[in-house]
């Protein structure tokens, strides 16, 4: 259990979002200096409970956040823990650091942190589609990693769930296009958005962080528009698709839409194969694969739902069916914990990666 001890200010960004599943190849290195940088925010706080969760090997915990946080207190397996400043943190040269600062600080500071050799796992947006950078879901692609990658994008938190329910059906089938729409939890966008949702729920005067009311309202808007039309978090899932299967000839739109929940993000996804596909090997792929869970009975109602999502680190896919329209589709939905797989979980996977094959 973690505790923040010192109230806190919102994290500057939330626009971030395996182990290898089989952790006993994990290698525990000696005198392993371990930095959380931003670790006072809602992702900050979540990966501090899944490092503690998944057992993570080091020595040493520096826990950093910007200078209005230097000095506060927070609880980690019942020990008190000073919050330190970035500066500091760099000259401590960590072998890990795991970012979730958000975009303007991950640019200024990750690269500060590599010069001294630490590797940066970066939950922002700074460096996802940077070509020099690795985009990485660990059971896709980290086999990827090579010791000189000092910088590690993790993926958006949506792309994340949608990637690893799709990737062993990509590799069974080949697939021409994705079209996506999602249904985001307000815990996406902040501890302040959590704020707005609730006390507009208990009948107060927020303060505004959508442009609209978000309780009791579905807002077709996340991120930034686009001179496309599309929002900034459209154009992350398609480019990130792309990026972390390597295939630019994937054709991915998407429609993201901010709901009042908290918990987790879903989505609604119907992808076209470049082969015919058998429903009950769809099924068994899925189940197969580390990091995702199958809830497929509709006649008992049993589906994935953001609420049974919540605190969990797997990709829970259901509602599995033919699209009849089109020939080769499939209908899918996919749910997952956006704090967890979609931003802390990811991230410590690739840093229990980087440990268990030497890399760090």
């Amino acid at each position: 259990m973690i505790k923040i001890l010192a109230e806190y200010p919102e994290n500057e960004s939330l626009d971030l979002t395996f182990a290898i599943q089989n952790k006993n190849n994990l290698l525990k290195t000696s005198l392993m200096k371990l930095a959380v940088v931003g670790a006072t925010g809602l992702v900050g706080s979540e990966i501090l409970e899944v490092l503690d969760e998944h057992n993570f090997p080091f020595d040493e915990l520096l826990l950093v956040a910007s200078e209005r946080s230097v000095g506060k207190q927070i609880e980690y397996k019942g020990k008190p823990y000073t919050v330190i400043g970035l500066a500091e943190a760099v000259s401590l040269k960590p072998e890990i650091a795991i970012f979730s600062a958000g975009g303007s600080t991950s640019l200024e500071w990750a690269p500060k942190f590599a010069e001294v050799g630490t590797i940066v796992v970066d939950n922002s947006s700074a460096w996802r589609m940077d070509p020099s950078k690795k985009l990485v879901v660990p059971e896709i692609n980290a086999k990827e990693l090579k010791a000189e990658d000092k910088i590690i994008a993790n993926p958006n938190c949506s792309t994340i769930q949608m990637v690893l329910a799709l990737e062993p059906l990509r590799q069974r089938y080949g697939i021409k296009r994705i079209v996506v729409s999602t249904y985001q939890s307000v815990t996406g966008t902040g501890k302040a958005a959590v704020d707005q949702m609730m006390a507009e729920r208990a009948g107060e005067t927020p303060e505004m962080v959508y442009p609209h009311k978000i309780d009791m309202n579905v807002l077709p808007h996340i991120d930034v528009f686009q001179p496309n039309g599309y929002t900034k978090e459209e154009m992350k899932m398609i480019n990130e698709t792309k990026k972390i299967f390597s295939d630019d000839s994937i054709k991915v739109t998407a429609t993201t839409v901010r709901i009042p929940t908290m918990g987790g993000h879903s989505e609604a996804v119907n992808v076209e194969f470049k082969e015919d596909f058998d429903l009950d090997e769809v099924r068994k792929l899925l189940s197969e694969t580390p990091g995702v869970i199958v809830q497929d009975d509709p006649a008992n109602f049993v589906y994935p739902m953001p609420i049974n999502a919540h605190k969990k680190d797997e990709v829970f896919v259901g509602r599995l069916r033919r699209d009849e329209s089109q020939e080769n589709t499939l209908n899918m939905w996919i749910v997952a914990d956006n704090l967890r797989k979609g931003a802390a979980t990811n991230a410590v996977q690739i840093a229990e990666y980087l440990l268990a094959n030497s890399l760090v």
